[in-house]
């Protein structure tokens, strides 16, 4: 079975296997084969008839970034095949953006949609049934990286993370997006996106487990991380003020602001980039054509035009104004469907003190 390498022009390797323009006597025994090389040691079951098949997997800093698209199959990683495997300590983390998955481990069984995120650990059998087309896109960890007990480990496989939370709200399209662009980043770079991510989703699981944050080693970017997964949820409250938010978590104005601090923002100014990005999310957005872009500034918390105005031309270099339009002449016109403008604007970065992870504002909106 041949495999596709393209090396990138930052000198990481990506494999990418796909079924496309294979004759249809040879795309199963090339799926199943694909299957199997890039999870290792499963026992892969594959309809008789395969009409499409993807996997493009890349590095994004040490950790493993996968994307898998095709039809329905049965995934069974039994004691015998782990016994015989070399991959037995890594946890994969799983977004299922299309379809549905039911997946059993650990005494459980869950049946999960598109949108929801679950773990799963190599080191224990592990089942996974598609029953239709599907997408995923995982991310492939040590387990030593969540630092959790074995007890606590297996509280986490097989059931769904972080759907009612903000904070899963947060992290979901978080690291479907990192997925969708490992591999492009400089190594420094990243480097530095896989250690925010993994934060990430050791915060989101100790959220799950029903830990004591505030007692964690770093419980200061923990705290951060709720507090800004709560803004996330209010940006639409124009009286959203830091000291609505500081009574809110039972804390001090100032102890806020000293938080803000590992972003190099005041809060105000986080609030306010935030905004901003939902803005320019609606304004590329085709569907909202029909409303002004005064009342899109005023839903997303802005109390001025003018100064939304201002503030939107020095964040992305271009007025509210030309920015939908650019976007309403792409070729579907629509704009991009991360909410950026291809080929017709030159966005810029609004500066310093970004959220915690490099990319934020490529990031698509939450489901």
């Amino acid at each position: 079975m041949p495999l596709q390498i393209s090396e990138t022009d930052l000198g990481g390797a990506a494999s990418h296997y796909t079924t496309e323009g294979l004759p249809a006597a040879r795309r199963r025994a090339y799926w199943r084969e694909a299957l199997s090389n890039t999870f290792g040691s499963v026992d892969m079951k594959v309809p008789d008839e395969v009409e499409h098949g993807l996997i493009r997997t890349s590095l994004v800093g040490s950790l493993q970034a996968v994307t898998v698209e095709g039809d329905p199959h049965r995934a069974q990683r039994t004691r015998r095949l782990i016994a015989g495997s070399n991959n037995d300590e890594y946890v994969v983390v799983k977004v299922l953006s299309r379809g549905a998955v039911r997946v059993e481990q650990d005494a459980r069984d869950a049946c999960l949609s598109a949108g929801q995120l679950f773990v799963y650990d190599m080191s224990r059998p592990v089942q996974l049934t598609v029953p239709e087309r599907f997408r995923t896109k995982s991310l492939a960890l040590p387990r030593r990286a969540l630092g959790l007990s074995e007890s606590d480990l297996q509280r986490l496989t097989a059931t769904p993370l972080g759907d009612r939370s903000p904070l899963g709200r947060l992290v979901t399209p978080f690291l479907s997006h990192l997925v969708d662009t490992a591999g492009t980043y400089q190594p420094q770079t990243g480097e530095s996106v896989a250690r925010h991510a993994v934060d990430l989703i050791q915060t989101l699981v100790e959220e799950h487990l029903g830990f004591d944050l505030q007692e964690a080693p770093n419980a200061a970017r923990m705290t951060l991380l709720r507090i800004q997964a709560h803004i996330g949820e209010h940006l639409t409250d124009r009286e959203l003020t830091p000291e609505v938010i500081a009574r809110h978590h039972n804390m001090s104005v100032r102890s806020l602001h000293k938080l803000f601090e590992l972003e190099g923002l005041t809060v105000s100014r986080w609030i306010q980039q935030r905004r901003l990005e939902q803005c320019r999310r609606a304004l590329s957005a085709g569907q909202t054509r029909g409303r002004t872009i005064a009342a899109i500034a005023h839903h997303w918390g802005f109390a001025s035009a003018a100064h939304f105005s201002r503030s939107f031309k020095a964040a992305y270099g271009m007025s509210p104004v030309a920015w939908r339009n650019a976007a309403l002449h792409t070729p579907d016109g629509s704009g991009g469907s991360d909410g950026s403008v291809p080929a017709a604007a030159l966005p810029v970065s609004p500066g310093r003190g970004q959220a915690p992870w490099t990319g934020r504002e490529r990031m698509p909106a939450p489901a």
